[in-house]
């Protein structure tokens, strides 16, 4: 099932998501399960099937890192389930760095500011990040774009970790 077909949309990064939202509606409307409820048991589960898979779709697509992971996928690139270490030097140290600033915060005075400051931070490295897999993308570079995808991963990952240590040190 090809997502960006299933909900008439362009294959793009940028992507309406009301647009997106609204057509994932007409569709669960049309497929749900409930609609085959006095169908056959091969009908009732090829529409359970149906269902799951519109879900999956739309939730790809819906989040900008899981729609780009799709979107290098589908050109062989599965960087989801690989653990490919990427060999860029300045993007190494910017890991050993940020790793650093998130460590510090546990100790610091302002720690409301201090995750502030790095929120920041991973916002700039998302936009770069996502700025950088998009243009890789439409010249066709599904090489380089995957590995700009392996680095919004890491980016994305430091923010759960970020959002789950300001959830144990403000909450407390």
């Amino acid at each position: 099932m090809r997502y960006f077909s299933l909900f008439d949309l362009p294959v793009d990064f940028q992507v309406d998501t009301n647009l997106l939202t609204q057509r994932y509606r007409d569709i669960q409307k049309k497929v749900h399960p409930d609609n085959f409820a006095s169908g056959s048991d091969r009908e009732r589960l090829l529409a359970v099937q149906t269902s799951s898979e519109i879900n999956d779709a739309f939730e790809t697509l819906k989040h900008p890192l899981s729609r780009a992971e799709y979107m290098v996928m589908e050109h062989g690139f599965d960087v989801k389930h690989e653990q490919t270490t990427i060999k860029d030097g300045m993007f190494l140290m910017q890991q050993m760095e940020l790793r650093e600033e998130l460590e510090d915060i546990e100790t610091a005075s302002d720690k409301e500011s201090a995750f502030d400051d790095f929120y920041d931070d991973v916002k700039q490295l998302v936009v770069q990040y996502t700025n950088q897999f998009e243009s890789l993308f439409n010249s066709q570079d599904y090489d380089s774009a995957a590995v700009a995808v392996r680095k919004l991963r890491f980016v994305y990952k430091l923010k759960s970790e970020a959002q789950q240590l300001e959830d144990k040190l403000l909450d407390d």
